[in-house]
């Protein structure tokens, strides 16, 4: 049996289809059914269930597939160790970034980190936290810029920035003529929140989680889109609370509707995370000074509370 074979195995175990299995794997169907079937009659075994559409693992397939992720995993790594006893950073890198933090953080770094590690092929994907985690521990991701922590023993967290929350207050607002505002000046039952699954949206409930939360009489509203809740602010339908770094963008008649919090002031901590036994830390090391370097000058703010994404409620 060959690493190739295995990697045809955990190819069709992820897309439940023969078919959709090799055009991911760059090569004829035929083909990666014949080297299936080599595997299987070496071990004596089947892997698939054939009969079932989609295709489903046997109870020992599933056992097979567990133990040839942890052997092409490891595989893979010997190049790491190569790359890293040399000195060498390049190669693929995948890097999965949260949607709150995307949009804003990876027009900071990209274009300067591309130009200073040009060997360095980035694949980078927008997705939620529960998907990066379970993406990271399944080896579907080199390292992730989630909000932190997250409480995973087999992950490893290394700060990158803490980014304070700033309040979007529209002008006829009771508040708005605060310089400042306090976190007993937040109604929760008028914020204006991100959709469930947003770590930003439980990072606010969590900041509030000492008032009741009481759902709008007169609408819902599920947007994954802050854009959107700086609409229906400025609608007079309530006021939102935004990541530093998305404010910098404004229009200027945006930013005069920008209240800071009294210190300490309730932010975020923004880390890269990647599996504990991850090998490519040359890279990790050149992406977290990229990434320090130009958001050192964006965010001035010292004094912060740290509001944990995880509700402890």
């Amino acid at each position: 049996m060959t690493i190739t074979q295995l990697q045809y195995v955990l190819a069709v175990a992820e897309h439940k289809n023969f078919t959709t299995a090799a055009k991911k794997s760059f090569v004829t169907q035929p083909t990666l059914s014949m080297q299936i079937q080599k595997i299987e009659e070496e071990l004596g075994i089947l892997i698939f269930d054939r009969s079932k559409k989609p295709i489903q693992l046997t109870d020992i397939g599933q056992k097979i597939v567990n133990q040839a992720k942890n052997i092409v995993n490891e595989s893979g790594r010997i190049q790491d160790i190569v790359d890293q006893q040399k000195g060498f950073i390049g190669g693929e890198f995948r890097l999965g970034i949260i949607p709150t933090i995307m949009p804003t953080l990876l027009p900071m770094f990209l274009n300067n980190f591309i130009k200073k590690y040009p060997k360095v092929k980035l694949i980078i994907e927008e997705l939620n936290t529960d998907e990066i985690i379970f993406r990271l521990k399944n080896g579907h991701l080199d390292a992730a810029i989630a909000a932190t922590p997250l409480e995973d023993e087999k992950l490893k967290e290394v700060v990158l920035y803490f980014e304070p929350f700033v309040a979007y207050i529209p002008e006829n607002h009771a508040m708005a003529k605060k310089t400042e505002i306090e976190i007993a000046d937040l109604n929760i039952d008028e914020i204006l929140l991100l959709q469930d699954g947003h770590c930003f949206r439980d990072g606010i409930l969590n900041l509030c989680k000492n008032k009741d939360l009481h759902e709008n009489g007169h609408f819902q509203i599920q947007s994954g889109s802050f854009e959107t809740l700086i609409k229906l602010a400025d609608e007079g339908l309530g006021t939102t609370l935004l990541p530093y770094l998305h404010t910098l963008d404004l229009k200027e008649k945006d930013k005069d509707k920008l209240h800071h919090f009294k210190d300490p002031k309730p932010s975020r901590e923004v880390s890269l995370v990647f599996p504990k036994t991850e090998l490519k830390i040359h890279i990790i090391d050149a992406l977290r000074n990229t990434i320090a370097g130009v958001v050192k000058g964006a965010i001035v703010f010292q004094n912060v509370q740290i509001v944990s994404p995880l509700s402890k409620k």
